[in-house]
């Protein structure tokens, strides 16, 4: 491997999905302004996320629908003159 190509601040980060609350420890360089505590009492860095493998529909095998900054009413109001042809 190449020296000095890797990042310094490699850590351990708890990833939490904000859709269905769910919460896994994995390691991490993500920035992150947030920390929580996590079941072994100690206080991680928590990186926040849209969709993981408890909401994708390819891992869940069922659709379900996640609109986080209201893009599914931006979509239908900028294509509704269309869809009125």
């Amino acid at each position: 491997m190449k020296p000095e190509i890797h990042p310094s601040n490699y850590r351990l980060v708890i990833f939490k999905d904000m859709s269905n609350e769910y919460m896994f420890m994995g390691k991490s360089c993500a920035n992150t302004k947030d920390t929580i505590k996590w079941e072994d009492g100690n206080e991680y860095p928590l990186v926040k996320l849209d969709i993981s493998h408890t909401s994708h529909p390819f891992y869940t095998g069922k659709m379900m629908l996640v609109d986080t900054a209201g893009r599914v009413d931006k979509f239908n109001k900028r294509f509704a003159r269309h869809a009125k042809k």
